[in-house]
């Protein structure tokens, strides 16, 4: 799984991008079928985080998520995702 992380209109510090990659380990047990994730991170008046992941089979899956607090932005963003990522493996499976 590749991961890349960007931050639009500011500049994410050292600690943000340790959490960022902290909270994907969540997902480190789809790394077989998850072949991109990027994960941008806006700051206006509050964080907003986008996450895109492209499965092996083809589909794409678009996850967002914002708060005023950026961890709790994060934290919103990776139930979404974990939750996206179990039911496209559980569709997958089920056609098997």
């Amino acid at each position: 799984m590749n991961k890349t992380y960007t931050a639009v209109g500011f500049n994410l510090e050292q600690k943000q991008s340790d959490m960022i990659e902290k909270k994907l380990e969540r997902v480190k047990y789809a790394e077989d079928l998850i072949v991109d994730l990027m994960v941008r991170v806006k700051h206006e008046k509050e964080y907003v985080f986008d996450a895109d992941a492209n499965f092996r089979w083809g589909v794409q899956a678009h996850v967002s998520a914002s708060d005023y607090d950026f961890g709790a932005a994060l934290n919103k963003l990776m139930d979404v995702l974990d939750v996206k990522v179990k039911k496209e493996k559980e569709k997958v499976q089920d056609k098997k």
